[in-house]
């Protein structure tokens, strides 16, 4: 404990003071052991903090941010590609015996499951009801989801939370509308999209269109969701996972600013999930701490599979049909599998930037600072040497993310909690990789719902705590926008 303490008091007082605060729940100590070795930090950490940790976390963010941004944006994982399959490499750096594991792990991730009993038995137990039969079915070449093309149409890499009574999930339903299901067996239903166009304009005077979605529910197998919170969301892409999960907690305390203590108007906050603090950083709300957590809360939900972490089947107490269907004895996803799938995800390798020396490029990343942009898409993080995989220890990488919560404003709410975040919050999206999604995945749609139709729709949407960049972006000349939104697609 005492060398994990100096460790960050000598990279950061910050480091060092705020690792007092999260250490306990980090590592297993006994409460004398914690209690001793305290006091003596404290004593260190008062003098090593001096100002306190107001001054210093704004000394960790000034210098995250004065970290120059290289095309390496996934530090020594980086891969120059940029092809269609640029979201399926191996991290640069990895160990050669990494490679079995990566492929193996990237075959789970792409096979089609089946219902069971089957005579391929290793890869049976799909549903009894579900939204995909495979991890790449959303997550296409690992890449993103988008919305149907047609309102009506299945949803192929999309899925629709729900919730009641703030974050409970629903008595009959779950916390996810699966709209696929083995024969037999009834689906949950169908979500159809239907958009409304909301007129807008530039400083400049030139127009623009935006879609806002609506959600309506049909085909209710169980009841009508009357009073359900509803929150349709588009697959994230899974490149350089492994990477934000190494960065340090003490990082996102420090970036963190919940009171808006330096007035700013920028209030990030991480979201606690659970009683002894644990702090999310993955998913769309940053509702799930680790990436074992999130592959086998994907499997359960998203496709039915039960493992150690969720053996249960995901069928509620009204599902009669659901609850009576043939299941496996034990986990449908091994943990020798788990551990493959997730193996692979903290090693996907992200892409290097494109064009970063092109002048347009240049000019964007210097309108990406200058709006404000990188108050919360922070260009840069650190790992350090506590990373689980040796590859992605003491990496300096360029996500563009702080991961943490913000109020987006109730052009972007959803009125769904999720834990500590309210129905208006969002974690800071990385953008690393989005200027490949039409590319990988042949087409622009961004944000939690697929809305908005490349970047500038994205930014547009943008409200709350990013209300001021948004209208930075509104009312610049027309070559800044497209500077920046030529930055965007570089990365």
């Amino acid at each position: 404990m005492f060398w994990n303490f100096y460790k960050h008091a000598v990279r950061s007082p910050t480091r060092g003071a705020l690792w007092l605060t999260t250490g306990a729940s980090r590592y297993e100590w006994g409460m004398e052991h914690i209690f001793k070795a305290g006091l003596v930090c404290l004593a260190v950490a008062v003098s090593v903090a001096g100002a306190g940790l107001t001054a210093h976390a704004k000394d960790e963010r000034a210098t995250l941010l004065a970290t120059p941004v290289t095309a390496s944006l996934g530090g020594d994982t980086t891969v120059d590609a940029a092809g269609a399959d640029a979201f399926t490499h191996l991290a640069a750096n990895a160990p050669t015996e990494r490679k079995r594991d990566f492929a193996f792990g990237s075959r789970l991730f792409a096979i089609e499951w089946v219902p069971f009993p089957n005579a391929v038995k290793i890869f049976d137990g799909l549903g009894p009801t579900f939204n995909h039969d495979a991890c790449a079915g959303c997550h296409g070449s690992n890449g993103r989801g988008k919305p149907p093309e047609t309102p009506g149409d299945t949803m192929e890499s999309m899925l629709v939370r729900l919730s009641v009574d703030g974050a409970a999930a629903h008595a009959d339903y779950g916390d996810q509308l699966n709209d696929r299901s083995l024969d037999g067996i009834a689906p949950e239903g169908r979500a159809i999209i239907e958009y409304e166009e909301v007129e807008g304009v530039y400083g400049d005077g030139t127009p623009y269109t935006l879609l806002r979605p609506r959600i309506a529910l049909a085909d209710l197998a169980f009841g009508p969701l009357d009073g359900a919170l509803v929150s349709p969301r588009v697959a994230q892409a899974v490149i350089g996972l492994g990477l934000l999960e190494a960065v340090p907690e003490v990082t996102l305390m420090a970036l963190a600013d919940p009171d808006d203590a330096d007035g700013d108007g920028i209030s990030g906050r991480v979201n606690r999930l659970d009683a002894n603090g644990t702090i999310g950083r993955f998913g769309w709300k940053a509702n799930v701490a680790d990436l074992r957590h999130q592959s086998a809360a994907a499997a359960i939900g998203d496709m039915g599979l039960t493992t150690s972490l969720f053996p249960d089947q995901n069928c509620p107490p009204a599902q009669a049909a659901c609850r009576a269907a043939d299941a496996e004895d034990g986990p449908e996803i091994s943990d020798a599998f788990l551990d493959r799938i997730v193996t692979t995800m903290r090693t996907i390798a992200v892409p290097a930037q494109r064009n970063a020396g092109d002048a347009q490029v240049i000019a964007g990343f210097g309108a990406f600072r200058r709006f404000g942009c990188d108050e919360c898409h922070i260009p840069t993080l650190m790992t350090d040497e506590t990373a689980i995989l040796p590859e992605l220890r003491d990496q300096t990488f360029h996500p563009f993310t702080d991961l943490l919560l913000h109020d987006m404003g109730e052009g972007l709410a959803d009125g769904r909690p999720d834990h500590d975040a309210s129905g208006t919050e969002w974690r800071t999206p990385p953008l690393w990789g989005l200027g490949l999604v039409p590319v990988v995945n042949g087409h622009d749609r961004l944000l939690h719902d697929g809305r908005a139709r490349g970047f500038a729709e994205a930014i547009l949407w943008h409200g709350g705590e990013a209300e001021a960049a948004r209208e930075a972006f509104r009312n610049a000349p027309k070559d800044e926008r497209d500077a920046l939104v030529a930055f965007l697609g570089s990365l």
